[in-house]
């Protein structure tokens, strides 16, 4: 039996039953694909629920406004995908009449919409018979082949993608790319592979080398980057805080946050006598309190953040900056932010 063939077998007997694969609504799969991307299924799921709940069609996704999208994005990550996603249904809607495009060369042009969610969509909504390549679809056939060229390279996304065009089942392009997908997911993991019990495990190059273990290969990573977030959290007896609105290009663009003093080795003398502190403090009277001893390091792809609450006992400014917002503790939990403010705001203003 051809490989492609063994695949797909062993996908119709192993397959996890999700509901993205019971349509090939080209909507339901892009906004699941979107929602995917750098994301387990067991993390993005609850996501893909939220998001087919709140917005049914292309044109309830396009009519939303940009903080609902972030709101309901929030703790996912990587926010640039939810913008993205918001200006592409906007596209679709108000460009296409709510048709997406029907041909992986017109899916690519979509804003968010790289190769393999481009092939992915093609292949499940439209049976055009073009192969996705992600994280999964690499490991399955270094492994399978031994090929050691590394998979973030330019050399090695050009050599998987023409191994994986000579590879591709043009009669059953969708049940191909879903069954590599989930082969790749559940049976031949990054870390103790079920080789034993595999189907491939007679014609596997790295299981017969020994080389199942360090396979894919990947060039290592580039240095990451540390930051210092020390946040300023008003405190007032009515019950009132201060929230501003990230801009620019960085990360979280669009989400909100406490007033921010980017600094390393600060503590309350150094926020008292900060220009960003004394700018909103003026003559009123105040009490600094460290929410915490320690830093909360919040890790992302090329970044780690240590950060620190401080909580700021006054009345509010008189005058705020036009990027900032003035919220009763109720009203916190409505506006977008990131994952690490929204667990420290769960807490903290539960209990105030």
């Amino acid at each position: 039996m051809i490989f492609s063939k063994k695949l797909i077998t062993w996908y119709l007997q192993n397959k996890r039953s999700m509901p993205w694969r019971e349509t090939k609504n080209p909507y339901h799969i892009w906004l699941s694909e979107i929602i995917l991307q750098q994301t387990r299924v067991a993390q993005g799921l609850p996501y893909y629920m939220s998001f087919t709940e709140a917005f049914p069609t292309v044109f309830d996704l396009a009519n939303a406004n940009e903080e609902e999208v972030l709101k309901l994005w929030q703790g996912l990550g990587y926010y640039s995908r939810a913008r993205n996603l918001h200006a592409t249904a906007k596209y679709v809607a108000n460009d296409l009449n709510g048709v997406f495009p029907n041909t992986y060369k017109g899916l690519i042009q979509l804003k968010g919409v790289g190769d393999y969610t481009a092939s992915a969509i093609a292949s499940i909504c439209y049976a055009e018979a073009v192969p996705v390549v992600d994280g999964n679809v690499y490991r399955v056939l270094s492994r399978y082949f031994g090929i050691d060229t590394p998979i973030n390279s330019t050399k090695g996304v050009k050599e998987f993608k023409e191994l994986a065009i000579t590879l591709m089942d043009h009669e059953e392009p969708a049940s191909y790319n879903q069954a590599i997908m989930e082969f790749g997911a559940l049976q031949c993991k990054p870390k103790s592979p079920y080789c034993i019990v595999c189907p491939l495990q007679d014609s596997c190059e790295a299981l017969k080398n020994g080389k199942v273990d360090i396979l894919p290969v990947k060039i290592k990573k580039l240095k990451i980057k540390k930051r210092y977030f020390n946040y300023l959290v008003f405190f007032t007896e009515d019950k009132k805080t201060i929230i501003q609105q990230r801009v620019g290009n960085g990360i979280w663009k669009g989400l909100y946050e406490f007033p921010l003093i980017e600094s390393d080795a600060i503590d309350t003398d150094a926020i008292a006598s900060h220009a960003v502190f004394r700018e909103m403090i003026k003559d009123k009277e105040y009490e600094i309190i460290p929410h915490q001893q320690e830093a909360i390091v919040h890790k992302l792809s090329h970044q780690h953040l240590y950060t620190r609450f401080y909580i700021v006992k006054s009345d509010i400014p008189s005058k705020i900056n036009e990027d900032q917002k003035i919220v009763d503790y109720e009203e916190i939990h409505t506006y977008p932010v990131p994952i690490l403010l929204g667990n420290f705001i769960d807490t903290f203003f539960q209990q105030n």
